[in-house]
């Protein structure tokens, strides 16, 4: 008896783009799109990932993408929800996939609109914490005392002073049907989320840590495991609201402190310098700490 082989279907979002090694933003889309499927509009607002996917003459992407400005990744992806509808195209269904200074800060306010209107659009914000496409200024999600080009540290500054901005909690505010937080460091997990997103109708927002190892400074085969000390300190927490309600939570087996996540990265080694670095390391476990407690993450 002959044994047909199934032939592997190619990706949609193939080698070939000008990622950074390690990146995590790039194994993030190729995962989103494995859970997607080929029917979907994928619109990308400037930032790292319209920059290493644009290339002239070529592009990674196997289903039709659109690069726009900025601020309006949540408007152009309404827009294009309106124009399927208008064409009876409702199977196909729209997602949008921005970095952090293009969804906390510059698209704040569009995503705030998407989110209030009820448009059915996915919204994935691949999160590396700064504005990494011009050299790593910080933004909103920045986290507290890291190092970045405009709040660097030294000896007048600990790093960015100011929290990190809970946008999950913020979007969940909205009323919305679908809100989790994923990690590159666990893509099954990732992509069970993308796949659950893509059974409900109205905005849904996603949120996933990527790390950086070009701005984060820490050696690039190292991208997973810093993923993963993220999550298993409490600092990242994983978890799914439906209709502003936790229903499941990812459980931390082991718990590592935060020091062995902060101390493998360039842009918190000052803090490992001084007396007063050490009392904010103790601030951000105390962060973590808190997550934990508030999302029950520990397992019993």
């Amino acid at each position: 008896m002959t044994v047909k082989k199934e032939t592997p279907k190619e990706s949609l979002f193939v080698s070939g783009h000008r990622a950074c090694h390690g990146c995590g933003m790039a194994l993030g889309a190729r995962h989103i799109l494995e859970a997607t499927g080929d029917d979907v509009i994928v619109v990308s607002p400037t930032g790292c990932l319209e920059t290493f996917t644009s290339p002239y003459g070529f592009s990674p992407w196997r289903v039709p993408w659109i690069h726009h400005v900025f601020e309006n990744a949540p408007a152009v992806a309404s827009g294009v929800v309106a124009a399927l509808r208008a064409q009876g195209r409702d199977h196909t269904r729209v997602v949008a996939i921005g970095g952090d200074g293009g969804t906390f800060d510059i698209g704040f306010g569009a995503l705030s609109g998407m989110l209030e209107r009820g448009d059915d659009v996915l919204y994935i914000c691949v999160d590396n914490g700064a504005y990494m496409n011009t050299g790593g200024q910080r933004s909103a999600a920045t986290p507290p005392w890291a190092a970045t080009t405009t709040a660097p540290a030294g000896r007048q500054s600990m790093g960015k002073a100011e929290m990190k901005k809970d946008l999950p909690e913020i979007v969940a505010a909205h009323g919305i049907p679908y809100v989790a937080t994923a990690s590159i460091a666990y893509l099954g997990d990732l992509k069970k989320k993308v796949k659950k997103a893509m059974t409900f109708h109205g905005p849904r927002y996603i949120q996933i840590d990527t790390p950086c190892p070009s701005v984060w400074s820490f050696p690039s085969h190292l991208t997973l495991e810093i993923g993963r000390l993220g999550v298993n300190s409490g600092l990242v927490p994983l978890f799914e609201k439906e209709n502003g309600t936790i229903t499941a939570t990812r459980k931390i087996k082991r718990k590592v402190p935060v020091s062995d996540y902060l101390d493998k990265q360039k842009r918190y080694r000052h803090l490992f310098d001084s007396e007063q670095g050490q009392f904010e390391i103790e601030k951000i476990q105390a962060l973590a700490d808190t997550n934990i407690e508030k999302y029950g993450l520990l397992s019993v």
